[in-house]
């Protein structure tokens, strides 16, 4: 393809370029002498048919004449690659407006429905994957998704590490990781660990199966609130509900204000209380933040009922391309591994980090979900059974430091696997105990 560039003999307010390959032509229109539009023209052409071929068009890009050819190519291809997945799509569905069921192979995501109310102001509806566009330009607002509805603390952890971001509520965790893999979202923030509830297994299993990357971490003091509708009283209570890590960590202090109440877990605390207020549950409270009672209409029976408050939840983000890692300020690399043989290596494998004066934060075993069980034969008493294990450590290093690297060396000769999953900045803002931000 040629350059853009203009040159002195070419007549500067006239330039029209024509591009073709199969199912794609790029027109390109000199406008004025400083600008250009690129025009993407996509044609289905279906098999043993001679009816005329339907063509969609898109204005990509206006853009300066020194601007990168990569740019206007990356979002023609991704367009254009959109435009065929939604023909495909509206021919095995038999055709209209709702024949789109995937994008590039992946089933559609099933973001959160956010419902308006009359009261309050309209809460910001997810991005479906019929949305799918190139990544945001330079300056523009990232897209990090969370899990939970507007209101849920995950929303709070995604603005504290993004400010002036654009959150995008997810269903699930396993959503969140998918918006960032298809280009739904730039940046995933999912919690891992809590003061008191401990590691969110989920998203630990998580990690392993997708193939994004940690770029950082965020600490957010978490202040729970039990929350009701309007004019309830706590003695007509029956039942509590709330994500099973917020439960967990109010438990001591329920029982205290002497509820005889029932808890039952959903998927998350903001969720909670927009499930009240959507059914006019009048038996029933969620263990939810401030915020999330000014969204939904809902009333403070008691404030900050957490057991402790140092109550604090870690929070990874996530995104498809690591970042690279520096020494001018504190790092911390995120590692899984495993091995062959069980965990009679695991102490040959904390002493590369001993003998090299690297601290460890964090180490989380879970079951290796591939191999279960191993057996171990014994003529003398049989075979025995143990369990497999994945090994996740957090260790207080930057992969640029020679030190790291030797470390990696050393664990990568005992073990038979070993993935890095991100080494990135650590959170070093100061901590004070959770509070109600009003």
């Amino acid at each position: 393809m040629h350059s853009l560039s203009p040159s002195p003999a070419i007549d500067l307010k006239s330039i029209t370029r024509t591009t073709s390959s199969p199912g794609l032509k790029l027109t390109h229109h000199r406008v004025g002498p400083t600008r250009f539009v690129t025009q993407c023209v996509s044609r289905y052409e279906p098999a043993n048919s001679s009816a005329a071929a339907p063509t969609t068009r898109f204005n990509i890009a206006a853009g300066h004449v020194g601007g990168a050819r990569h740019e206007w190519q990356s979002a023609c291809a991704i367009l254009a690659s959109k435009v065929v997945s939604q023909q495909q799509d509206t021919e095995k569905s038999g055709g209209g407006a709702d024949g789109l069921s995937n994008v590039n192979g992946h089933p559609t995501l099933d973001l959160v429905p956010v419902k308006e109310s009359n009261s309050y102001a309209p809460l910001p509806k997810p991005l479906s994957i019929a949305d799918l566009s190139p990544a945001p330009m330079h300056g523009s607002k990232l897209r990090v998704a969370y899990q939970g509805v507007p209101g849920a603390y995950s929303e709070a952890a995604a603005g504290k590490a993004y400010p002036n971001c654009e959150a995008i509520p997810c269903d699930q965790f396993e959503v969140a990781f998918q918006a960032v893999e298809l280009w739904i979202a730039d940046r995933a923030v999912l919690p891992v660990e809590n003061s008191l509830g401990g590691s969110i297994h989920r998203n630990y299993d998580l990690l392993l199966r997708h193939r994004l990357h940690i770029v950082g971490e965020v600490q957010l003091p978490v202040h729970h609130c039990l929350l009701s509708l309007p004019g309830v009283r706590k003695e007509y209570l029956t039942r509590v509900i709330s994500h099973p890590q917020a439960l967990s960590q109010c438990e001591h202090t329920l029982t205290k204000m002497g509820l005889n109440v029932a808890r039952e877990a959903v998927d998350d605390t903001a969720g909670a209380a927009e499930y009240i207020a959507t059914n006019n549950l009048r038996d029933t409270a969620a263990i939810a933040s401030a915020r999330a009672a000014e969204l939904y209409g809902m009333q403070i029976l008691a404030d900050g009922i957490q057991d402790d408050s140092g109550n604090v939840t870690r929070f990874v983000m996530l995104a498809r391309e690591p970042i690279i890692p520096r020494t001018d300020r504190p790092f911390k690399t995120s590692i899984v591994f495993a091995h062959d043989k069980g965990t009679s290596v695991l102490f040959k494998v904390l002493s590369a980090f001993a003998f090299r004066n690297i601290s460890l934060t964090k180490i989380e075993s879970r079951p290796h979900r591939n191999r279960p069980i191993r057996l171990v034969d014994d003529a003398n008493v049989g075979t025995a059974k143990h369990f497999e294990y994945m090994f996740y450590v957090d260790f207080e290093a930057s992969l640029a430091e020679a030190r790291a690297q030797n470390a990696l060396a050393e664990v990568q000769e005992f073990t038979s696997f070993l993935r890095v999953l991100g080494s990135y900045p650590m959170d070093m803002t100061p901590w004070t105990p959770s509070s109600r931000e009003d």
